[in-house]
């Protein structure tokens, strides 16, 4: 079972297994929010409620400037490897504004493609009309 952990700030921070959770609410770095009373967890000293949600005693300064850098890999993941204009299967990517337009690589200006904004508005009605060259929102 996992247990969500909440800085003080009721920010979420991620997700711990309840053994780590237990051992921060045992050693008063934390506090049980919500616990499962139908699964206790047994010890020598007796049984503890497991935790489902602990929120941390003392503000846990989380650091800013870590962005994820942008892939084809990332792209396609976000899109759901669905073309951002006709929504059909993507294997590329695109950029939104064309990079000799000044468009840059960034998570904003990226979309998954199908090659259907090579088709010219005239070759797109013959393959049924599909792309409209506009992102799908």
């Amino acid at each position: 079972m996992r247990t969500l952990v909440l800085n003080a700030g009721y920010e979420p921070l991620g997700v711990v297994s309840f053994k780590r959770a237990l051992v921060l609410v045992m050693n008063e770095k934390a506090t049980i929010i919500a616990a499962d009373g139908e699964h206790p967890v047994f010890g020598i000293s007796g049984a503890w409620d497991r935790p489902s949600v602990i929120i941390l005693r003392r503000y846990v300064r989380i650091p800013s400037g870590r962005s994820l850098p942008v892939s084809r890999r990332g792209v396609l993941r976000r899109d759901n490897s669905r073309c951002g204009y006709c929504g059909a299967s993507a294997a590329t990517i695109d950029h939104i504004t064309p990079r000799s337009r000044g468009g840059k690589d960034s998570w904003e200006s990226l979309v998954a493609c199908s090659l259907c904004t090579e088709l010219t508005p005239e070759a797109s009605a013959i393959f049924g009309g599909r792309c409209a060259w506009e992102l799908a929102a």
